[in-house]
């Protein structure tokens, strides 16, 4: 198998981030966003997802969590698109439905090529620690866009924390699954020939 490794800058006058990833890690995560319950996110993402992880960023939090949030999203999607490369013998779609407590998400996502993101649920508190709780809404959206992936996420619960670390925990597993190796494909999984 090829190294499905990435490392990512992205250096903005808002955000100044790198990423490191391997798809096919142990969940060896070290992340520093400035943000704790993000960083808890992201530490849980890494750690459920096999995907060995580092994060490091340094964002104009005086201002607000948007852009070192959104920022992390729109890096780590672009670290998923360089790692996958040519996407040959991916599984390609996958499915989790993750709970935690009274918490329950559903994840389904294609590594398509084609960005799209739909969600359905609202969180039951308007921020965690520092985190405002629709930041994990945008963040979602902002991975998918740059990974280049159809998610379709949902989220029920009573507790805001719970419901966000549902979802960060059911994508990690689903895009575990769908980032998996077929032996039996050698190309892409498209009738295309390429995604």
């Amino acid at each position: 198998m090829t190294d499905r490794t990435a490392a990512v800058t992205r250096e903005t006058a808002e955000t100044d981030i790198e990423v490191t990833l391997d798809i096919d890690g142990d969940g060896d995560t070290t992340v520093d966003t400035g943000i704790g319950f993000f960083d808890h996110m992201l530490d849980s993402f890494g750690t459920h997802g096999l995907f060995d992880l580092t994060v490091a960023c340094d964002g104009d939090l005086e201002i607000d969590d948007h852009h070192t949030v959104e920022d992390v999203g729109i890096t780590l999607g672009d670290a998923f698109a360089a790692a996958l490369g040519d996407k040959r013998g991916i599984s390609r779609f996958a499915d989790r439905t993750v709970p935690m407590d009274e918490a329950a998400a559903d994840i389904v996502v294609d590594i398509s090529g084609r960005p799209y993101f739909a969600f359905d649920g609202e969180f039951s508190q308007d921020s965690v620690g520092e985190m405002t709780s629709y930041m994990a809404r945008h963040f979602l959206r902002s991975l998918a866009t740059n990974a280049g992936l159809t998610l379709h996420a949902s989220v029920r619960g009573e507790n805001a924390h719970h419901e966000i670390e549902a979802l960060f925990k059911g994508l990690a597993r689903a895009l575990d699954d769908a980032t998996r190796i077929d032996d039996r494909r050698a190309d892409a999984p498209s009738t295309k020939g390429e995604l």
